[in-house]
């Protein structure tokens, strides 16, 4: 045991520079991107679901919030909103990054995540215009009372924003990393990976409710799983697709319909998992 912990720390150190720099870059990108991603979304009009997964696939801290608190306003669609949740990567890039996993899979999943987020969303707005379900489009913005950094806690200074990120996702993943090793300790990697790795379906299942979580944690848990090989690349887009970090706690928060709130999660639930079992059989 004691060499489960030396390893875990070990190789947690070994990461904190590069989650440092990568949130640095990050936090960089946010402060200075804000308030013009906030009004091209606006803008977007029924573009809004290529606009939204476009703008999601970028590595912008809360832009799942803005998403959510644009659609409590009633100023951007529930086609646009999915395609935000959707294409939103949260805490997988910088957790992919300083485990050096090679950028043409980054880039590949963030690519796929996109993809499905806009084609999901176009569907969605079609079909409740089919319907005719949608609602007037109030432009009137009620969203002024609310800052989006109240759920990412991004801080005026970019440098003590990205400290604080690091340090939060350097405990999860020491945690995380801990539980992980412990585990092949005790019962074995490959008993652990055949648990999920050979029940694909079951696997987009379980790591689709892990992404329901609304923080950071829910995308470190499944990145590190992935990385680790503990799950397969179906599942691990199953989770980090229904991932929305802190944007659902905004949703409940701002919309006060309860019952659309319930079905919207339910919608971005089955279609993270429907696409991850359809990844994984493909693949």
């Amino acid at each position: 045991m004691l060499d489960v912990v030396l390893d875990t720390l070990v190789d947690g150190v070994k990461l904190l520079p590069f989650l440092f720099l990568t949130y640095l870059a990050m936090e960089y990108i946010e402060h200075k991107t804000t308030a013009k991603t906030k009004n091209t979304i606006k803008k977007s009009g029924k573009l809004g679901p290529l606009v939204g997964g476009i703008l999601g696939a970028f590595p912008q801290c809360g832009f799942s919030t803005a998403g959510s608190n644009l659609y409590a306003g009633r100023v951007i669609t529930l086609g646009t909103l999915i395609s935000i949740y959707l294409s939103t990567s949260d805490e997988m890039l910088p957790v992919f990054l300083s485990e050096k996993v090679p950028m043409t899979t980054i880039l590949s999943m963030i690519a796929v995540k996109a993809v499905i987020g806009m084609v999901a969303g176009f569907i969605i707005d079609f079909v409740i215009r089919i319907r005719k379900l949608s609602q007037e489009q109030d432009f009137t913005s009620k969203i002024g009372h609310m800052c989006d950094h109240d759920h990412c806690h991004c801080d005026k200074s970019i440098v003590k924003s990205a400290l604080n990120h690091t340090l939060t996702i350097f405990a999860f993943i020491l945690v995380i990393s801990f539980l992980l090793n412990t585990a092949v300790f005790f019962v074995g990697e490959d008993s652990i990976a055949g648990i999920i790795l050979d029940r694909p379906v079951l696997g987009s299942i379980l790591s689709g409710i892990v992404g329901l979580i609304p923080n950071c944690a829910a995308s470190v848990v499944i990145t590190q799983l992935y990385v680790e090989g503990v799950i397969s690349i179906g599942a691990t887009m199953s989770g980090l697709l229904v991932g929305a970090g802190a944007g659902l706690i905004v949703l409940f928060k701002e919309n006060r319909d309860i019952k659309e709130n319930i079905k919207i999660v339910a919608l971005l639930y089955a279609i993270g998992v429907a696409c991850g079992i359809i990844i994984d059989f493909i693949l």
